[in-house]
């Protein structure tokens, strides 16, 4: 390689840094400024807030399909969102403020489009949009869209596989008593 191509990768890697940490510190100023961060647990919630709920309601069901028959999707949503609720209510601070910023992301119009190509509402988005979001994250060459997939998988996937009506479907006969 050339002195040239270290620097072009270099200079490349210094605009990829760049525009990740404007973009993410203008979403939180952002969110912050659209009340988004400061926004209470909603009803019958101990930490998801009325913003977070509506691209939740959308992603579970495309990340649960296959793992539940469809007829049962409507409740195991609702019972998933449920469970992650109280895993998420006892995060550190820390982590709780890294999740809330992730939803803050996904739930925001201007930030929203961009990151995930759903340009519109989450309650209008089409399963192969949400597939195809999934998938830009999973493959993505910034790793904090990698990391945010993985993290909206694995929250997703525990909290479901976490209730009892998730294990017959997968032939887990549940704990053992004691």
């Amino acid at each position: 390689m050339t002195r040239t191509e270290h620097f072009i990768s270099r200079r490349s890697l210094l605009r990829v840094g760049l525009f990740g940490s404007a973009a993410l510190a203008g979403a939180g100023l952002l969110g912050s400024l659209a009340g988004c961060s400061a926004e209470r647990p909603t009803a019958g919630f101990l930490y998801l807030r009325s913003s977070d709920l509506p691209m939740l309601r959308r992603l579970t069901p495309v990340l649960l399909e296959g793992a539940l028959p469809s007829t049962s999707i409507p409740r195991a949503v609702q019972g998933t969102l449920e469970s992650l609720d109280l895993g998420l209510a006892h995060l550190s601070p820390a982590v709780s403020k890294q999740v809330q910023q992730m939803f803050d992301l996904l739930s925001l119009p201007l930030t929203r489009g961009p990151l995930t190509g759903i340009w519109g509402s989450w309650e209008q988005a089409q399963d192969a949009e949400i597939h195809a979001f999934l998938r830009r994250w999973e493959n993505s060459s910034i790793d904090l869209l990698r990391q945010g997939h993985v993290s909206l998988q694995q929250m997703v996937l525990m909290a479901w596989y976490g209730r009892p009506e998730s294990w017959a479907h997968c032939g887990y006969p549940g704990p053992p008593s004691i």
